[in-house]
C-alpha cells in the first residue's frame, strides 16, 4: 500500500488518492460507496467497479461460461485494472469495460474514467492482488457474517441478474463461500479501516468523507 501523503504540505496539484473498498458478496460495498458519494461534491470521486473487469468469455459456448468459477481471482483481469489505475494516477483518463453478468461476457463500448481527487475502487476480490493493493493509499474492508451476505446475495441476484434462488444458493455453497474464506476474508488484515457488521453505514460514510475532504480541497 502506498503511504498516504499530507495534502497540506504543498499547494501544487497532486495525483489522485486511490482508495480500495473490499468485502464479501453482499457485504454492502456499493451501499457504503453510494453514501460516501452523497457526502462529497460530484467532481470529487471517480468510482471503479472491479466487477467490470471480469474476463471476457464471450468466445466460449454458454455451457462452458456457466461452469467457470467466477469467485476465483483468475476470473478477473486485474492487470487491466492496474493499468487503468496507473493512467489515472498520471492524470490520464481511462476506459472501463462494460460487463454483462447474465451472459458472462463484455458488452460493446466502455465507460469513461476521469482523474479525480479520489479514485475509489470497490470489489470482492480486490485485496487478493498484491499488484493492486500496492497502489492503494487507503483501504476499507466491510466484514459481514456469511449468513447475512448469503440472504442479501439471493435478494440481489434474483431481482437484478435473472437468477433463480436455488441457483444462487447452490453457487454460494459451491464457490462463493469457499472462495470467500480463501481469497476475500484475508483482506481484513490489509485494511486501514474495518467496517464491522452492525456499524451505522451513514456514520461511516461521514467519517470517510471527513478523511477525503482535505485532499479534495487541496486539488
Amino acid at each position: 500500500m502506498r503511504a498516504m501523503s499530507d495534502p497540506e504540505q504543498s499547494p501544487s496539484p497532486r495525483p489522485p488518492q486511490l482508495w480500495g473498498v473490499c468485502g464479501g458478496s453482499g457485504s454492502g460495498k456499493s451501499t457504503l460507496v453510494s453514501m460516501l458519494l452523497g457526502e462529497l461534491p460530484p467532481h470529487a470521486v471517480t468510482v471503479i467497479s472491479f466487477d467490470a473487469y471480469y474476463r471476457d468469455l464471450g468466445r466460449l459456448p454458454a455451457a462452458q461460461r456457466a461452469a467457470v468459477n467466477y469467485d476465483h481471482p483468475d476470473s478477473l483481469e486485474s492487470e487491466l485494472l492496474a493499468s487503468h489505475l496507473r493512467d489515472l494516477l498520471a492524470g490520464r483518463p481511462a476506459r472501463m469495460p462494460r460487463y454483462d453478468f447474465a451472459s458472462h461476457a463484455r458488452l460493446d463500448g466502455t465507460e469513461p474514467l476521469a482523474p479525480a481527487p479520489i479514485v475509489l475502487v470497490e470489489g470482492i476480490l480486490l485485496f487478493s492482488f498484491p499488484a493492486l493493493t500496492s497502489l492503494f493509499d487507503y483501504t476499507i474492508f466491510i466484514d459481514v457474517p456469511e449468513s447475512v451476505r448469503l440472504e442479501r446475495r439471493v435478494a440481489r441476484d434474483v431481482v437484478t441478474r435473472g437468477r433463480s434462488e436455488e441457483s444462487v444458493r447452490a453457487q454460494f455453497a459451491a464457490t462463493v463461500g469457499p472462495m470467500h474464506w480463501e481469497f476475500v476474508q484475508p483482506g481484513v488484515d490489509l485494511a486501514d479501516r474495518v467496517v464491522r457488521y452492525g456499524e451505522d453505514y451513514e456514520a461511516v460514510a461521514r467519517e470517510l468523507a471527513d478523511k477525503a475532504r482535505p485532499w479534495i480541497t487541496s486539488q
